[in-house]
């Protein structure tokens, strides 16, 4: 009678995910998707830079989890990710009866500074999640365990509101979203953060749109600029971001050397767009803590 009630046990632990080969930290993460409907906005670059930025300057330890089945996150730090290193590819995570994403995490040179490496699978992933009972929540579940070694937990959402997307929102403590100066983009994102406020409404609660960032400014375009920056302050008010990520050939450098702009070109304005933005959200998740760059 003793074995079989150990075996019970056992088995009630594992389905409640208390049977874990990781133990529990001390951290508290918060969780940032970076999204977009459209490609070329300039999503990964932000996601990869920004979690550069708060590693390198704000002393913080970040996940970058790639959702993008291009993966162009790893392709953007291959020169910084370790090799040889055996992991689970996010597909599977995302599959698995009990996933846990940390068994798709990859060190790189940079010991506080993580990623979960591309994975092209994640094309038919999306489609096998619709069959799935509480699909939207898949994700955050895999979560659980990370939050607690991380600051923050940055996800590179695919560049459309598929089932991938919504699983990092609802995941999500905020959502930054890259945008281009144009009409166009202001169109784009008004739907976005429709979708956002329904997201919040229905499925998660705690989601926050941190802000609209601009991305590609092109300062030659004066009066363009200013147009498309009125009307998205007068629309998105309190969530703009003061800072702007300029046109700059450094960081399409930076990715194709697979580097970090900040380690490619450290005095471009690239890189001092990038440094900025990070100490801008540090002070917008953290308001009561005095922001302090560590190098």
């Amino acid at each position: 009678m003793g074995k079989i009630t150990e075996t019970i046990k056992d088995l009630i632990q594992a389905e409640l995910g208390q049977n874990q080969q990781y133990a529990k930290g001390k951290k508290h993460a918060k969780i940032i998707a970076v999204c977009s409907q459209k490609g070329g906005v300039g999503k990964t670059t932000t996601a990869v830079n920004l979690g550069s930025a708060l590693v390198k300057f704000f002393n913080k330890r970040v996940l970058l989890t790639d959702l993008d089945p291009q993966g162009h996150v790893e392709k953007s730090l291959s020169s910084i990710v370790e090799e040889g290193i055996d992991y689970s590819p996010m597909s599977e995570i995302l599959m698995a009866k009990h996933g846990e994403i940390l068994d798709g995490v990859v060190k790189t040179s940079d010991e506080n500074l993580h990623i979960t490496p591309g994975d092209k699978a994640l094309y038919e992933t999306e489609g096998q999640l619709a069959s799935k009972l509480g699909r939207e929540f898949i994700l955050q579940n895999t979560f659980s365990m990370a939050k607690t070694h991380y600051d923050f937990i940055i996800i590179d959402c695919p560049p459309n509101l598929g089932n991938l997307t919504i699983n990092a929102l609802c995941a999500a403590d905020y959502a930054v979203i890259p945008c281009e100066m144009s009409v166009l983009a202001f169109e784009g994102v008004n739907d976005l953060v429709d979708t956002l406020e329904t997201i919040k409404t229905r499925l998660n609660k705690k989601l926050q749109v941190l802000g609209v960032l601009f991305t590609r400014v092109d300062g030659r375009n004066i009066t363009m600029n200013e147009l498309v920056e009125t009307n998205m302050k007068k629309q998105f008010k309190g969530k703009i971001f003061r800072s702007k990520i300029t046109v700059n050939t450094a960081l399409n450098k930076a990715q194709l050397e697979g580097e970090p702009v900040f380690d490619f070109a450290p005095t471009s304005s690239g890189a001092v767009n990038y440094e900025a933005l990070a100490k801008e959200i540090v002070k917008k998740v953290n308001p009561e803590k005095k922001v302090q760059r560590v190098s």
